[in-house]
Order: structure tokens, then C-alpha cells, then sequence
């Protein structure tokens, strides 16, 4: 079998081209980072026929060969640059068919390069209903390159672009012997230095960008770039002349193909269905209706549904606590398994329902189109505080992650909107936080309903409304220090509705499960051992005394009496209070008392740093530790509801519980987000500013929500 070959996968924004690089690759497919630059790398590998395979690479969406963004620039550098290590011997460029004459600008840049080039045309359905029909062999004969119809969202057409793939490696097409436009023509002397200097150079189009970016490109050593930078001048370059005279020469031939290939009834006749529902969904009034309802819809759903699989982890983990605790010697190895391991995984498992079932969710919204017109409805309110509309992008995937979502931020090419969108995206509640307001919520707020409104999904929805208003609040701040002035402008395509892709909404959750359990789930578990070896270990000068104290007791009474239960759940709530962990709690204790926290709540306020979903794990070990060994049954939510203070009084209260989530919903408490921020930034001082600022709006507001509730 032949060594895999690479293609690469390109397109305008919602041509379609995630949904033909699903179908090739199915599940056999990786995100990572290209290479220097932390922008999202989407590869896999698909068998085009028996004994030929292929890495697949997904390149960023683009409308040109003139990169304005870092997403941009990525696949401009693996389209020009052979040195790149995903230069591919053959290009799949993914055309929407109902927008042809936009999307065959791209083709034609490409066409030019000289790389063996397949046209995949996607959504001919949706061409057929505005009443264009299009001619493809007629197409194919203009343009010199193989054109294939296809449907990658029903699987159609899939075949037989593996079938023209496979003759394309095979030598069967081979690229047009004629250039798109005359390239060499519109600067023939620049274009034969460059291809002078640059001999692997192997198009004229290539040259003529190789002109236009020569400060750019990596692959062009020092003394290229000298002899290019001579010719340029002597030649007076002008680059933006040259551009210009480029397009309007590739939209007169495109024209023409249009003519050639093309049919097309009057676009005044027909009006499409999602321009009908675009009527409602974007609506003044009701489209800002309709958005609250979709996500009210959205957290009452993570409740409804994953309520059950949940209770039955949860009940599952407690009852194989108490059976290991009744089967297992009493030593410090089952405490070590049962307390640590046992229970830093019962910590964030339980979890694993509402984080696939959030993803799941939010796939279903991009994939029927409705998340591009959440863009599209909050723009005006984004300008008011100094954002656009490519903000809320960022801001929508910082309820998933706000690592991503602030690389996402490099669509922005206003320099200072983009400076305020990294600041504030942090302020979005992110699924780390689910965890928390999910037990909380549990614990302190009543399962009430309203008719189809229940009291805990409104909670929820408040919590990730507040976060997305608290962030437009800070923006509308930092608008007034932020000293950059710069115009910008928010042009989007809004993309047709379409039904969800079931297989794919499945694939993400499966995916999204692993990376919650891979990540989250490892680092939970490493702090838990932490943590058990604090909360079971202390000064001795602490722990003897406690344990000259309560083991003479304890030998007097009968081990199964209520007395001998009561004496030993406070033995082991002094030791664990005198321990290492219960040393560091007292502590900061006073610090965070006036919040309505207790030590324990410290600790897990030190330890949710690493990562917020950390907090429930140190819970759990925490509780776990400090219980008696014949109370492992119980489960968490049990164990914080009987939480008490010294006097008696429960721990976690409404006034507690509130406060708890409003500091979760505003702190920092993330140093992958810290360490983004500063890469993104380049500089130490933004993380800095975040923390400081986001912490004191944590504190101030817990602090006024527990008196109010108190």
C-alpha cells in the first residue's frame, strides 16, 4: 500500500466543505494546532479506493487568495509554500453551487497556482429552488478541471469524487495547460525575477503572489527576498494596482463562464424559504423573542434530559463506595482508592450527561444555520459598547471554552475590538462552570415549575445571561480607556437552514465527552491524590493530640452503637480540620468568610485555578475524607445538604449557594485561559488585568448577593 497522500480541503465560508470532510474521514479525525500558530487544524484520513489513502486536511474558510486573517493566512501559506509540511499534492475546493459566481473567484486563484485542482459543487438543491441550473460539463470543459456535483450532508456524490480522486493521483486530469487570466501579462518583468530568484516556484499566478507578500512568506530565504525586493523597485511595483486589474480580469472571464454554463431565472421571482423564516427569526421584536425562548429551551433541556443518566452515575458511584467500604480491609490503601481515585472520578463523571448534551445542543444551532443569526441580531447592541458583530462569535463559543473562543477573535481586524472581545470573553459562562451551577443549583434552588417553566433551567439561563451582560458592560468600560481608533465593518453571509446532521451532532458529543474526560477528567483525579494526601496527613504536633484523644474513647464503646458513630464522624472531622488541606483552608478562611464560604470552599477556590470543573472533584474528596467510612454511600449532593458550620448552621444556604455561582460566574479561575490571553496578546499585562478585575467584580458581587440573601 502506497504512503497516504495529502489533500487539502478548501472553500468559501458555508460552502459546505465541513460537511465533505466528515463524510471522507467519518470518525477517523484530529484537531490540533499548524504548526507556530495556535489556529485550529482539522485533519484526517479517508481510503479513496483499496490501496489508496489520503490525509484529508481541512483549511480554515477563505474568499480569496488574499489573506486578511491568521485563519486566512494559514491556508494561503499551505496553498503557496511547498516547504509546508501539509502541502497537498491535490486540491479539493468545495463550491456552493447557489453563489457560483462568488465562490469561482477562489477556484479560478487556485486553478492559477498550477496544483491539480477537484471542484466539488455542493447545494445544487438549493441552487435548483432559486432557479439556476448549471450546465457541469460545460463547466468542466471551461474551467479545464474536474467539477462533481455532491451532497456530503446525505452522503451523495461522496463516491464519485473518491472515483475522480483517485484518477487525479493516477495522472488522468492534469492541471489546465493554460492560466485562468494571462498572469504573466499583468507584470512580466516582476514575475520573471521571482521565478529567477525562486526556481521552485512552478506558476506565474505563484510569482505574482510571491511579489505582492515577499515580506511574508517564510519560505523566501534572505537573499530571495533582496533580489525580489531590487526587481520590485526597479520595476515600480504597485501591488494594489495589480490586485485590482487581477479580479476585474478573473470576474469578466467568470462572466463570461457564468453565460456559457449557467442559467438563471430572475431572482425577484422566487423569494426562499429561509429568506420567509429570516422574516420572523430576525424580526426586531420577535427575532429577540424567539432567541430568549431557544435558550431558555437550551438549559431547561441539560436539566430535563441529563437528570436521569446523571442520578443513575451519581447513585452508581455512592453504591460502589459503600460496597468497597464494606468488602475492603480498613487501611490506608482503601481509603486511598475509595477517597482519592474512586471519588476524583465520581467528581467529574457524573458530569459527562450535561456536557454532551450542551454540545449536542449548540452543534444542532450551528448546523440548521440559527447560530450565525444570533450574529446577526446582537450587532447593533455590540456596537453600542465598542464591539461589532464578529464578536458575538467569540463570545457564543465562550460558553464551551474560552481558549478557542478567544483564538476565535482573529476573524476581528479591528485591533481595539478585538482587544476588548479577549478581555470580556472570559466573563462567559463556559461548560467548566457547568458542573457548579448544576450542583448548586440542585442544592439550594427549588424543583419548582411555572406551567413548562422550571424555577432550576431559569436559574440556569439567568447565570449565562448574566455573564453575556456583564461582558457588554465591561466592554462598554473598557471602550472609554482602550485609545485605538479604528473603523470597522460586519459584513456576513447568512447561511441557508438546513435540517441538523444527526451522525454529526452524535460525533461531536461522543468527541466533546472525550476531551472532557481526557482533560478535565486528569487533571480532576491528580488534584483529588493531591488533595487526599492533605486532607488524610498533618503536622503531628496537630494530629497526635486528636489522636490520644479520640482512640481511648472509641476503645471503650461498642464499634456498631449510635455512640461509637457519633464519636468517630467527629474524630474524623478534627483531623481533617487539623490536617495540611484544613490548615490552608483556616487560613484564607476569614478572607472569603463574608461570602457565606467555608474552608473546605477555600480550598476548592485554590484548586479550581487549574481548571473551574476541579471544584466539584475537590469536593467530593474533601466530603469524602472527612465522612465516616460507613457513610461512603451517600452521594455529594447528600453530603454538602448536611454540611453544617460549627454552630450548627447548613453551609450551603440560597444566600450561599447564590453567592457561590455569582463568584464562579465572574473569577478567573482558569490559567489556560491566563496562558491564551498573554500568547494572543503578546504581553503579560492583559491576564494580569483580567485577573485583578474579574476576581474584585467576583468578590464585590458575591459579597452583595449573600447580604441580600443572608
Amino acid at each position: 500500500m502506497q504512503a497516504p497522500i495529502n489533500i487539502a480541503l478548501v472553500g468559501n465560508p458555508n460552502s459546505g466543505k465541513s460537511s465533505l470532510f466528515n463524510a471522507l474521514t467519518g470518525l477517523n479525525q484530529k484537531v490540533g494546532n499548524f504548526p507556530g500558530v495556535t489556529v485550529d487544524k482539522k485533519t484526517g484520513t479517508a481510503q479513496i479506493v483499496p490501496g489508496v489513502s489520503a490525509n484529508i486536511i481541512d483549511l480554515p474558510g477563505t474568499y480569496s487568495l488574499y489573506p486578511k486573517s491568521a485563519d486566512e493566512y494559514v491556508t494561503y501559506d499551505v496553498l503557496i509554500n511547498q516547504d509546508n509540511s501539509d502541502s497537498p499534492r491535490l486540491v479539493i475546493i468545495v463550491a456552493d453551487a447557489s453563489n457560483l459566481k462568488r465562490n469561482l473567484l477562489f477556484c479560478s486563484q487556485i486553478i492559477d497556482l498550477k496544483i491539480p485542482v477537484i471542484i466539488g459543487l455542493t447545494m445544487m438543491d438549493i441552487a435548483r429552488k432559486k432557479g439556476v441550473e448549471i450546465d457541469l460539463d460545460g463547466l468542466e470543459r471551461e474551467l479545464g478541471v474536474p467539477v462533481v456535483a455532491i451532497n456530503p450532508r446525505k452522503n451523495k456524490g461522496v463516491t464519485e469524487i473518491k472515483k475522480v480522486i483517485d484518477l487525479a493521483i493516477r495522472s488522468q486530469y492534469k492541471t489546465p495547460p493554460r492560466d485562468f487570466i494571462n498572469s504573466n501579462a499583468l507584470a512580466k518583468e516582476v514575475i520573471d525575477d521571482v521565478r529567477k530568484a525562486v526556481p521552485a516556484c512552478k506558476s506565474d499566478y505563484g510569482a505574482l503572489h510571491i511579489a505582492v507578500n515577499v515580506d511574508d512568506l517564510s519560505f523566501i530565504n534572505s537573499t530571495q527576498k533582496q533580489a525580489i525586493k531590487n526587481g520590485l523597485q526597479a520595476h515600480q511595483f504597485n501591488k494594489t494596482k495589480i490586485q485590482a486589474e487581477e479580479i476585474m480580469q478573473r470576474y469578466a472571464r467568470i462572466k463570461h463562464i457564468m453565460k456559457a454554463t449557467v442559467v438563471e431565472n430572475d431572482p425577484l421571482q422566487k423569494q426562499l424559504r429561509s429568506e420567509k423564516i429570516d422574516d420572523l427569526l430576525l424580526h426586531r421584536f420577535w427575532g429577540y423573542a424567539i432567541l430568549l425562548m431557544v435558550m431558555f429551551l437550551l438549559f431547561q433541556s441539560i436539566f430535563w434530559l441529563a437528570s436521569y443518566p446523571m442520578d443513575w452515575i451519581e447513585g452508581g458511584f455512592g453504591a460502589l463506595s459503600g460496597w468497597l467500604s464494606s468488602v475492603l480491609p480498613d487501611n490506608k490503601v482503601t481509603d486511598f482508592f475509595i477517597n482519592g481515585i474512586l471519588a476524583g472520578i465520581s467528581g467529574f463523571a457524573v458530569f459527562i450527561p450535561q456536557i454532551m448534551i450542551l454540545f449536542g445542543l449548540i452543534t444542532i444551532l450551528e448546523d440548521t444555520g440559527y447560530m450565525a443569526r444570533i450574529s446577526f441580531l446582537t450587532d447593533r447592541l455590540m456596537r453600542q459598547v465598542g464591539l461589532n458583530g464578529k464578536s458575538v462569535m467569540p463570545l457564543i463559543s465562550g460558553v464551551a471554552c474560552a481558549v478557542p473562543a478567544i483564538m476565535a477573535t482573529r476573524t476581528i481586524e479591528n485591533k481595539k475590538e478585538r482587544l476588548i472581545t479577549i478581555m470580556v470573553t472570559p466573563l462567559m459562562s463556559c461548560s467548566a462552570r457547568l458542573p457548579i451551577y448544576t450542583m448548586m443549583i440542585a442544592l439550594v434552588i427549588p424543583d419548582k415549575r411555572f406551567g413548562i417553566l422550571g424555577l432550576q433551567g431559569l436559574v440556569m439561563m439567568g447565570l449565562y445571561l448574566l455573564g453575556f451582560f456583564m461582558a457588554i458592560f465591561i466592554a462598554a468600560i473598557m471602550k472609554l480607556f482602550v485609545r485605538i481608533k479604528e473603523k470597522s465593518y460586519f459584513i456576513m453571509e447568512l447561511p441557508v437552514y438546513r435540517s441538523p446532521r444527526w451522525a454529526n451532532v452524535g460525533t461531536t458529543m461522543v468527541e466533546k465527552a472525550k476531551i472532557f474526560v481526557k482533560d478535565a477528567g486528569k487533571v480532576i483525579v491528580v488534584i483529588s491524590v493531591i488533595l487526599w494526601f492533605l486532607a488524610s496527613y498533618g503536622p503531628a504536633s496537630r494530629m497526635q493530640p486528636i489522636h490520644e484523644k479520640y482512640e481511648p474513647l472509641l476503645a471503650k464503646v461498642d464499634p456498631a452503637s449510635k455512640e461509637a458513630a457519633i464519636l468517630n464522624k467527629e474524630f474524623q472531622s478534627e483531623k481533617l480540620s487539623n490536617s495540611y488541606a484544613g490548615v490552608l483552608g483556616h487560613t484564607i478562611e476569614p478572607a472569603i468568610r463574608p461570602l457565606g464560604f467555608d474552608w473546605k470552599i477555600g480550598i476548592a477556590l485554590i484548586t479550581s485555578f487549574a481548571a473551574r470543573e476541579v471544584f466539584v472533584g475537590t469536593m467530593a474528596t474533601l466530603y469524602s475524607v472527612g465522612e465516616d467510612p460507613e457513610n461512603n454511600n451517600a452521594t455529594l449532593r447528600e453530603k454538602l445538604s448536611s454540611a453544617t458550620w460549627p454552630d450548627g448552621a447548613p453551609v450551603y444556604t440560597l444566600a450561599s449557594g447564590l453567592s457561590l455561582m455569582l463568584f464562579y460566574a465572574f473569577a478567573m479561575q482558569c490559567m489556560s485561559t491566563m496562558a491564551i490571553v498573554k500568547r494572543e496578546t503578546k504581553s503579560w499585562k492583559y491576564p494580569v488585568i483580567q485577573l485583578v478585575y474579574m476576581t474584585a467584580l467576583a468578590y464585590v458581587c458575591s459579597f452583595i448577593i449573600f447580604n441580600i440573601f443572608k
